[in-house]
């Protein structure tokens, strides 16, 4: 089981699944791997089919059917994390794997979304309950969807501070680079260490070698590899998340708390949103109050990663600055060297001209 657990549960995951998923999926995964010849589509289509059943629940209206309909949702999404976890256990998974694991929870949502709250307008009448499925169905896009375009926005920074690194490397000034992203997943106190290590020089005088441009108040976006993560020496480690630590100081004692039990900061993402309204808020018969709780929550953190997201690009632009910086010094430094080769060739030439009127 440790070795299942080593390879199927992520190091980084929402808390509803840490807590009260992972413990039933992943020996439910091993037994599955084990008897059985299930794939991880066929899952997949399981767990759709009870999403669809925890629909059909909800939208009978009674408390009793919610009750049914919140345990269906939750034994649904046990099947949907047990997917994944087959798929990594057994070397199984595929694109299109991934693109029907999408789709569906999508479409589980919207199901459930529509039949929770037409069940609830159908017994009570009131219009509140059409709007909170629309609500309901507009912040679970919103999720996805800025979850998506922030992952090509960061995608495309490392793409270009990449591309001015083999630049560098063209013109004779090899820099190789490692992003601190990466170094996380190994090292989740990588950006600790880098931090304590830049308040150690600024005790003792070391100046340590910067990717992102040293005249910033943030300085420090690239720092030796050595000194964050244990990347190979040599490298050089950008940090796109410097000036968010920097704000917020006591972002890495809460993150390294949550990581030592798997939990990840985003604390209310899609998957949390999705158990209060569909598993919490039935079994109380409280929907109303906690999809609108869930919903602003949701809100909240998504409006922090969207600042984090902002803060970032800072970083980015010091570093992109930084690289034109480097380019624009050695540049100058190649039309001193080429000036002083000119003069050097002139004062030769001045002085066999001297030599051959002498001996003329």
């Amino acid at each position: 089981m440790t070795s299942v657990r080593q390879i199927t549960q992520k190091k980084r995951d929402a808390w509803w699944t840490v807590l009260l998923v992972d413990p039933v999926a992943t020996p439910l995964v091993r037994w599955t791997a084990v008897w059985t010849r299930l794939t991880p589509n066929q899952i997949t289509w399981m767990a759709l089919f009870l999403g669809l059943g925890a629909a059909a629940c909800f939208a009978m209206g009674s408390w009793t059917w919610l009750l049914v309909g919140a345990l269906l949702y939750h034994l649904s999404f046990v099947l949907d994390c047990m997917d994944g976890k087959l798929a990594r256990l057994t070397g199984t998974g595929s694109v299109f794997g991934a693109w029907l694991d999408y789709v569906f929870d999508r479409i589980r949502v919207l199901a459930c979304a529509v039949a929770l709250m037409g069940g609830q307008y159908a017994r009570t009448g009131e219009v509140v309950y059409i709007w909170l499925a629309l609500a309901v169905v507009f912040l679970d896009m919103l999720r996805y969807i800025d979850a998506l375009q922030i992952f090509k926005v960061r995608h495309e920074m490392r793409k270009q501070i990449k591309a001015r690194a083999e630049r560098a490397a063209e013109a004779d000034n090899a820099i190789e680079l490692a992003f601190m992203e990466d170094l996380l997943r190994d090292n989740p106190e990588a950006d600790t260490e880098l931090d304590d290590a830049q308040r150690r020089g600024a005790r003792t005088g070391e100046v340590p070698t910067v990717v992102s441009a040293p005249d910033t108040p943030d300085a420090g976006a690239g720092v030796p590899a050595q000194r964050a993560g244990r990347a190979p020496a040599g490298r050089s480690v950008v940090d796109l998340h410097r000036e968010f630590r920097s704000r917020f100081p006591w972002y890495l004692r809460a993150r390294s708390f949550l990581l030592r039990h798997r939990v990840r900061t985003h604390l209310v993402s899609g998957i949390e949103f999705q158990m209060a309204v569909f598993i919490v808020a039935p079994l109380f018969n409280a929907i109303i109050p906690v999809t609108i709780v869930a919903g602003a929550l949701l809100l909240v953190f998504e409006l922090a990663i969207i600042y984090k997201l902002q803060l970032s690009t800072r970083d980015f632009a010091r570093t992109i600055a930084d690289f034109d910086a480097q380019e624009r010094r050695r540049l100058s430094r190649e039309e001193q060297e080429a000036g002083d080769r000119t003069d050097e060739q002139a004062s030769g030439e001045a002085a066999r001209a001297q030599e051959e009127a002498g001996s003329r």
